[in-house]
């Protein structure tokens, strides 16, 4: 028992242990917040017998704070559109607009032409009508929030035909039910898991008091076999109320005129500007995912129907911030002249396997490892299950090295596989290889 009374008068105090981690942290908030913390962890070891040391408690504390803190990453995993990491990184010119309007003053709802008040992503509404046709859009700050947005505005106590093969659940807590229910529409499920025809819109629209009809694209998933769904130009030929089509990820085109052919990765990956030729009243995307900008979601179409969802008290709440604005205008403007080789994702999904041997090869004769053809993948949500050829750097046996380089001054995220890592430099910009081998260098 002297034992520990002992030990307890030892402990440091407060103001003294929070100064011993300014080599660490900045914050006199943070420090002293660790060091009570460590004081009182230190107390409670000794008093069940066990040791508690309050410094090094206090610098772990403190360690694991600077480690949270949002940082840049090399992303070596072959996954473009990563969740984790903040999905698609943006184009030069993105970043300067955005860090333009961020750090000042903007005409964020000024009008220059004539000195009124102006419309909140006036210029993005008008290079999307120029991109995909529409007549008219709306920026929200993620597609899920265009989705209760646009369901809120339209249907809210009206019923909605969805069908059950579309009623999707992705990362996080996003379920399509719990939305609509959230949005105060009532989901009525048409057809069944795999096969859904015409005349179940049909019925459903006979039966029900429907606000609209809501077509969900299968984002993140594939249903293979015996399946059929109905297209969105059958769906407007039977339907008297709008036909919203959330398609989740931001092809703008399908034919992708921007580059020289096609990709075959991309599968049946739906366009924004074809859904709209199909007959789709709405279209609801994100800005980030394949697009290549900011997260961001945006409604698009018929003008009345975004007219209406614009003026819900719900579109304020879920609105885009002008440096957010400033971005997605700018990753827009790359499609309008014809440089979207600068936006980053399709810089990244366009490489060929030759153009990357190269760069592989070079992180090969600084760490070791043996090159193999693997797949990068799209991720995100978009074109699921596409894969895209691509040499991958297999390093046997070193999966004890995964977190070391997460927790490293430049830190690199990588592949785990059956206890080996796995590199991929697809989706890390060539000037960051260097950056890449220094890192990989000290852990490996």
């Amino acid at each position: 028992m002297s034992v520990s009374k002992q030990s307890l008068r030892d402990l440091p105090q407060v103001d003294s242990l929070a100064a011993s981690l300014k080599d660490i942290l900045d914050s006199d908030l943070e420090r002293i917040d660790h060091a009570r913390n460590a004081i009182e962890m230190a107390r409670a070891l000794i008093l069940q017998g066990d040791t508690g040391d309050p410094e090094q408690l206090a610098r772990a504390m403190a360690k694991d704070t600077t480690l949270r803190r949002p940082t840049s990453m090399i992303n070596a995993t072959g996954v473009i559109l990563h969740t984790n990491l903040g999905r698609a990184p943006l184009s030069k010119k993105a970043v300067a607009a955005a860090s333009a309007v961020a750090g000042g003053y903007s005409n964020a709802e000024l009008d220059r032409v004539d000195g009124s008040r102006g419309q909140r992503g006036g210029h993005t509404r008008d290079l999307l009508r120029l991109l995909i046709g529409a007549e008219d859009a709306l920026v929200v700050n993620n597609n899920a929030a265009g989705v209760l947005l646009t369901l809120s505005a339209l249907a809210a106590g009206k019923a909605v035909p969805v069908s059950r093969g579309e009623l999707i659940e992705i990362g996080g807590s996003y379920r399509l039910p719990d939305v609509m229910r959230a949005s105060g529409a009532r989901l009525i499920e048409v057809g069944t898991t795999n096969r859904t025809r015409r005349g179940d819109y049909e019925t459903a629209l006979q039966i029900h008091d429907c606000g609209m009809v809501l077509k969900v694209h299968n984002a993140n998933y594939e249903i293979t076999g015996f399946v059929s769904e109905v297209s969105i130009e059958e769906i407007a030929g039977v339907s008297d109320v709008p036909v919203v089509h959330d398609v989740g990820s931001g092809l703008l085109d399908s034919s992708t005129p921007w580059l020289d052919h096609r990709p075959p990765w991309l599968g049946d990956e739906p366009g924004i500007r074809q859904s709209l030729q199909a007959g789709a009243d709405l279209v609801l995307f994100s800005g980030d995912k394949m697009l290549g900008g900011p997260q961001a979601g945006i409604i698009a179409g018929n003008g009345d129907l975004v007219d209406q969802i614009r003026r819900s008290p719900i579109a304020r709440a879920v609105r885009v911030s002008s440096p957010i604005d400033a971005a997605l205008a700018a990753t827009l403007q790359e499609y309008a002249g014809g440089t979207v080789a600068d936006v980053p994702f399709w810089r990244m999904a366009a490489a060929t396997p030759e153009s990357l041997q190269d760069r592989i090869e070079n992180v090969q004769s600084s760490v070791g490892g043996v090159i193999e053809t693997g797949a990068s993948l799209v991720g995100a949500g978009s074109a699921p299950g596409a894969r895209i050829e691509t040499p991958v750097l297999r390093i046997t046996g070193r999966q004890d090295a995964f977190i070391p380089l997460l927790q490293l001054d430049i830190p690199v995220l990588v592949r785990r596989d059956r206890g080996d890592l796995v590199l991929d430099v697809r989706a890390i910009d060539p000037e960051e290889d260097a950056r890449l081998i220094e890192s990989l260098g000290k852990c490996l």
